[in-house]
């Protein structure tokens, strides 16, 4: 469901209308849709996965349209995202191909290709920069310079970033991790069909990525607080750049040929999580299980709360919340979490004058029973 319900007189309503725009004009400066994506690159890369939509401009505008505000935003993205016709399909992207910027490994030091640290906040101070209020334009083109003859000169003398292994394949192969087999199924598409439970783990993952980024954590922080998981680790962190390609939109399509069209920026975790597994003659011992998330622009603490909850989902233990896939899923969902708490604020005279109709003839009755019954 979604509330969008507006009622009311016109005239009011239009000039309600003019005074937002006026809030968001008053001060006499407008931003640049332009300085919105090159500066504010966190909510546009939390926008466009909330509302599955990969526009990095279209997600610029609708941060301007609702004044930073992330939750209108995702609902002003997925309103225009479902007037999109869908032409093409693209073929399976497979994260191996992932140009990497960053990739990173809590559970072992040395994995091969290297730790890349990329960009991150993880070793920041967390101070205010009180420079940024005198940041020109100028001084950052010369040092966007500097950076960028350095990159190039790093690069050329070192690991190439393409298709590096994935650490948990080096886990398999030791048996510590259970074999996965591929699953060519086309998957369930939650935007074009209403969610049903028990969900396929499809439709678990594509709520979980197009889910509100502050609920998927708190309930990933729930779940690692004791509601129904050991204290997982991430086996694999990488942000980088997914190759997307179609088959010839024309012609027959052809295995060993397909167009290219484009790189979407996306971050990928695996998540390890200690599980006991009961073996022969009652033998218990320690092993992992995988908790995938995934989800466009960089956006790290989501993807792995993503992956703690994937994981948590497979599970069906009634006795935590945080295994149960109605719960969870309804209630991560931005647009519906925020439309239905928003529509509060619509008028509700008539059930609320039914309720207190209710309440007026229940004490009034209350009253004259109480005033039979005295002396």
């Amino acid at each position: 469901m979604g509330y969008v319900a507006v009622k009311g007189g016109t005239l009011a309503i239009e000039q309600s209308i003019r005074r937002l725009k006026y809030e968001r004009v008053k001060k006499g400066k407008v931003l640049e849709v332009e300085s919105i994506e090159c500066g504010m690159r966190g909510l546009i890369d939390q926008v466009m996965s909330e509302s599955s939509l990969y526009s990095e401009t279209l997600a610029a505008i609708a941060v301007k349209q609702a004044e930073g505000n992330p939750e209108e935003a995702v609902f002003l993205m997925r309103a225009y995202r479902s007037t999109l016709s869908r032409k093409h399909y693209s073929r399976t992207v497979h994260s191996g191909e992932m140009r990497v910027e960053r990739r990173i490994s809590a559970s072992f030091k040395d994995i091969p290709g290297g730790q890349i640290l990329g960009a991150t906040t993880d070793f920041i101070h967390r101070l205010i920069d009180f420079e940024l209020m005198n940041e020109t334009e100028e001084e950052a083109k010369r040092w966007l310079t500097a950076f960028e003859r350095e990159a190039v000169e790093y690069e050329a003398d070192h690991t190439d970033l393409n298709r590096l292994p994935k650490v948990s394949d080096y886990l398999r192969a030791e048996g510590l991790i259970a074999e996965c087999d591929n699953d060519d199924q086309e998957p369930d598409d939650v935007t074009r069909t209403s969610l049903k439970f028990p969900a396929s783990r499809s439709e678990r993952l594509q709520v979980l990525t197009r889910g509100q980024t502050g609920a998927v954590t708190a309930f990933a922080y729930a779940v690692i607080r004791g509601y129904g998981q050991l204290h997982p680790t991430v086996g694999e962190l990488r942000v980088g750049d997914l190759p997307v390609c179609i088959d010839d939109p024309v012609g027959p399509s052809d295995p060993d040929d397909a167009y290219y069209i484009g790189d979407v920026k996306a971050t990928e975790v695996e998540m390890l999580i200690p599980v006991t597994v009961e073996k022969e003659h009652g033998m218990k011992e320690i092993e992992f299980d995988i908790g995938y998330g995934i989800c466009f622009g960089q956006n790290e603490t989501k993807a792995i709360a993503m992956g703690i909850l994937d994981n948590s989902l497979s599970a069906k233990n009634p006795e935590f919340p945080s295994q149960n896939q109605e719960f969870v899923l309804y209630h991560i969902d931005s647009v519906e979490a925020t439309g239905f708490v928003s529509h509060l604020k619509m008028p509700h005279y008539v059930t609320f004058q039914s309720k207190l109709d209710s309440v007026r003839k229940t004490r009034k009755s209350t009253t004259e029973k109480q005033e039979v019954g005295s002396p």
